[in-house]
């Protein structure tokens, strides 16, 4: 019981912003409107909001493994197109039957987490940090989607699984849920929203958790000074090994998501338009703390929605001066920013009762 209880008091802690009871009273509000969201609005629109809450997980795994790890990386979405290429491959050879499709979304981010791990395992132990590092997660990102992107033809496939080039994989089942009744499909609409609601909740809060454990205030400290951390007796490489897993697990939830979502997945998800993107929500948002990333990520994706409808050619442009601006005028985010002045007149007006 008291174990238990710790874990829960890291909920708050010096890694993560927001406390006491004005905070989570504000948590408890958003989370009761985004449950009754679907009951004032249509199935299109609800799935279409949770085609906005499935990019939160690649955001937040960014801003684990650049904000609280310090390590740049732009191969988030090669994990994300990796998971999501294999739950098709795996739904499409076996089916949807006795709860299928929940086994490959398992396998599918475990498989993500595999191959971030021998990577990982290289890059941290063969000593590659800075600017390299995201040098060598382009170049995989890259070369991944090239080689996606060429197997178009009919030798292409695996099983029943058709890779089909850059028309990309299609037709895949949707998550389905065993049930007394029969089998729940979650199509693109309230189902599915739910779902990936439950996921963001419990993603978001255990993050809080791993971030204020000893764990995550070893990782901050290698942010901050690696040749102390490791002075202290840490095993620097280790920590940073299992930081990136995580966050390539939590990219891949994120690219499994997205093809249950949208019955496909093609190429185009991990090139470098789609491998820019995280670092700008995560940037804008705040990179160096959980709650300032995921509102940011929401923010930055609806302004990007609206530009893509009414004026696509200019939505990219936007989003570019919008990541110069915020290195200029606010490099910590503007969320985190507007967080941080919000909390200061919190405090003072406290102060100013008392």
């Amino acid at each position: 019981m008291n174990g238990l209880i710790s874990v829960f008091r890291r909920l708050e802690g010096p890694q993560t912003k927001g406390r006491g009871k004005l905070f989570w009273s504000v948590f408890v509000l958003a989370l009761i409107g985004a449950i009754a969201y679907p009951m004032f609005s249509d199935g299109y629109t609800v799935g279409n909001t949770a085609y906005f809450f499935v990019w939160v997980f690649i955001a937040l795994s960014l801003c684990l493994i650049w904000g609280y790890g310090g390590a740049l990386s732009f191969g988030q979405t090669a994990f994300f197109g990796i998971a999501g290429y294999s739950y098709g491959i795996l739904t499409l050879n076996f089916g949807a039957a006795y709860g299928f499709t929940l086994v490959a979304v398992l396998a599918a981010v475990l498989i993500a987490a595999v191959v971030a791990l021998l990577l990982g395992y290289f890059m941290f132990f063969g000593r590659i940090e800075g600017v390299f590092l995201g040098i060598v997660t382009l170049a995989v990102t890259l070369m991944l989607e090239r080689f996606m992107a060429q197997t178009a033809g009919p030798e292409w496939r695996i099983g029943a699984a058709r890779l089909n080039g850059f028309n990309g994989m299609s037709g895949m089942p949707p998550i389905t849920i065993p049930w007394f009744d029969g089998p729940i499909v979650l199509f693109a609409d309230v189902g599915l929203y739910y779902l990936i609601l439950a996921l963001v909740v419990v993603v978001y809060l255990g993050l809080r958790i791993l971030v204020n454990s000893s764990f995550g205030n070893v990782i901050v400290a290698i942010r901050e000074n690696p040749e102390r951390a490791e002075m202290l007796g840490y095993d620097i490489r280790k920590y940073q090994l299992v930081n990136f897993v995580i966050g390539a697990g939590l990219a891949g939830l994120s690219g499994v998501l997205y093809t249950a979502w949208g019955q496909y997945i093609t190429p185009s998800s991990m090139g470098m338009t789609s491998a820019a993107l995280p670092l700008i929500w995560v940037a804008v948002g705040g990179r160096s703390d959980l709650t300032s990333t995921l509102v940011g990520t929401l923010v930055v994706l609806a302004g990007f929605q609206a530009l893509t409808i009414y004026g696509s050619q200019y939505a990219l442009v936007v989003m570019g001066l919008l990541l110069v601006l915020t290195v200029l005028i606010a490099p910590n985010g503007l969320v985190l920013g507007a967080m941080n002045v919000i909390g200061r007149l919190v405090a003072r007006a406290k102060g100013g009762r008392n």
